[in-house]
């Protein structure tokens, strides 16, 4: 049985349902615009990528619009649109256990706003390592291969939990074991639908040992 260290998080869909606050907040790009509504498609597309990408797919047969939507997302707070975002539930009190034992890192393909969303929530400081798609998308493997070589810890040790295609395609890459969080569906080596059921998971499946973070602070 490994010896688990690391536990690495996707953001949106995992620590929180973020899915009407970022459906909100492609509308309203969309309506200054003067384009439609997203659709059926376009809204699970937004819900696992950076903005950028999130940007041209959604204007893929709309060129002429791209510069401008870019200008009014970098113009427009997505803290306004917070209040439309919830935590998971039982999300602190599995963090509150979690961080006794192992390094915590998020993953995520939010950019500038991921620390805003963290603070508004009181979630930063559970993180020993953030890496945004400001710095790697998760679409290349370094985004996770860095968070691994910071702690000098090796992919046997590590868990991800995420929810999404990207999520699964990095773990591959990277040869780390993937949790699908509330996605059945989902290629992965463990499913979970809750945290409760997710602190169990490691539990029964792991053993894990106190840990000091001195060395990283």
């Amino acid at each position: 049985m490994n010896i688990l260290k690391l536990l690495v998080f996707d953001c949106d869909g995992v620590l929180f349902d973020s899915k009407l606050a970022n459906i909100y907040f492609y509308n309203y790009l969309l309506k200054k615009i003067g384009r439609a509504p997203l659709t059926p498609e376009e809204i699970e597309f937004i819900h696992m990528h950076s903005v950028n990408e999130c940007i041209e797919y959604i204007l893929r047969d709309y060129p002429e619009k791209l510069e401008l939507a870019k200008k009014i997302q970098k113009e427009t707070s997505y803290q306004f649109f917070f209040k439309y975002i919830v935590p998971e539930e039982g999300l602190f009190e599995f963090l509150n256990w979690a961080k006794k034992y192992f390094y915590l890192a998020l993953c995520t393909n939010r950019t500038t706003s991921t620390y805003p969303l963290l603070e508004h929530f009181n979630l930063k400081n559970y993180f020993d390592f953030i890496m945004t798609a400001s710095q790697v998308s998760k679409n290349n493997p370094l985004a996770l291969l860095t968070i691994l070589k910071y702690f000098k810890v090796e992919q046997k040790s590590t868990l991800y939990i995420g929810d999404s295609k990207v999520d699964k395609e990095l773990c591959e890459k990277c040869n780390v074991k993937l949790v699908s969080y509330k996605n059945p569906d989902l290629r992965a080596d463990f499913y979970v639908k809750n945290y409760k059921e997710l602190k169990k998971l490691i539990e029964k499946n792991f053993q894990f040992h106190p840990l000091e973070r001195n060395k990283f602070y």
